[in-house]
């Protein structure tokens, strides 16, 4: 029962969704729908999202997880001879229990630069791999991963995404960008990518809502619509085609109306804030971090001391055992980060 008397900062989906979300769930509870995501509130919540991003002919698709989300659109995407690049330290290659590889997909990991797949790296792996003679004998990529934030907090410029538009017109890739954390990407301090420049530059990206305020679900949007063609069928095919698929479109709903002004960005820029009061007490107190993050994930580098002090009061993730013998922490802020817990952390921090 010890465990249930902390505080928990071990991930952003500890509790359920935002109370707007949540009254909105339940406001819609007897109404009768079609089912499979055919219903009025998919098709707002997906209005919503063609005006945020100003594409009218995107096709968006509503998934329960970003797991499901990520395993799903590559599958849809590649041939089955191609595999999907990405950073080595990307959520698909790294924290999805082989998800991809068991859609017989080659996951073509690339070194990592902070999180961050280079522009850079990525040419240059493409042009050794079309200079090799035998190239048609390897795993032909054929899509490109990227995450935004990255697993590491860190964020991606719209030069770097303008490069890799670039790159990937020029060796006919397509460019897949994993959005179960887009929101706090899109509100970082650090930031200079709207909505509109993901769709204009990615192929296919989410916004993820299980992570910022829904109770579950993530909205695939197809910027591209003619790659979307025939994607419900792999869904279904996959599970990951909802019966009350309503309950996904009514969460979006809430997550984005009001335009520009919607509950996304306002849950998103708070879980920002909270995290960054974080960051500060680490940083006021000696502490280093292992990344600059300035997104709802912090990472502050702890000796086994510090580390089990902070543990008697709270739950956080050990993140990484450096050669030192220190400890890589992550703490992550959720919509639901009240002021007085992160007073209590910031307290407990100053007393290591």
């Amino acid at each position: 029962m010890e465990e249930f008397s902390k505080i928990r900062f071990e991930s952003d989906y500890q509790e359920g969704c935002h109370p707007r979300v949540l009254e909105r769930i339940c406001n819609s509870n007897l109404e009768q729908t079609s089912g499979y995501g055919v219903d009025y509130h998919c098709e707002n919540a997906a209005n919503m999202i063609r005006n945020l991003i100003e594409k009218p002919d995107a096709q968006i698709f509503f998934l329960t997880g970003g797991t499901q989300a990520n395993a799903a659109v590559i599958k849809h995407l590649l041939k089955p001879y191609e595999g999907v690049i990405c950073a080595s330290s990307g959520h698909i290659n790294v924290h999805e229990s082989g998800a991809i590889e068991a859609t017989g997909h080659k996951v073509i990991a690339l070194e990592n630069s902070n999180g961050l797949l280079k522009p850079e790296l990525l040419r240059n792996y493409l042009e050794n791999f079309y200079s090799d003679p035998t190239f048609d004998h390897m795993v032909q990529p054929g899509l490109v991963y990227i995450s935004n934030p990255s697993e590491c907090g860190t964020v991606y410029s719209k030069k770097m995404l303008q490069d890799f538009r670039i790159i990937c017109d020029k060796y006919n890739l397509k460019l897949f960008l994993d959005g179960a954390r887009l929101g706090v990407a899109l509100t970082s301090s650090e930031n200079d990518l709207s909505a509109r420049d993901i769709a204009n530059f990615c192929d296919v990206f989410y916004f993820g809502g299980t992570k910022i305020g829904a109770l579950f679900g993530e909205a695939v949007v197809f910027s591209n619509p003619k790659l979307a063609e025939n994607f419900r069928f792999l869904m279904k095919q996959q599970g990951a085609l909802l019966a009350k698929g309503r309950l996904l479109g009514v969460q979006f709903e809430s997550l984005f109306e009001n335009g520009r002004e919607n509950l996304y960005y306002e849950i998103a820029l708070r879980e920002n804030a909270q995290a960054l009061k974080i960051k500060r007490a680490f940083q006021e107190k000696g502490i280093n971090l292992l990344y600059d993050s300035y997104t709802n994930q912090q990472f502050p580098i702890l000796t086994q001391s510090q580390y089990d002090k902070l543990s008697r009061k709270f739950v956080f993730e050990l993140w990484q055992r450096l050669d030192n013998g220190n400890l890589a922490a992550r703490f992550c802020t959720s919509w639901a980060t009240s002021d007085n817990n992160i007073k209590y952390l910031i307290n407990a921090i100053k007393e290591l």
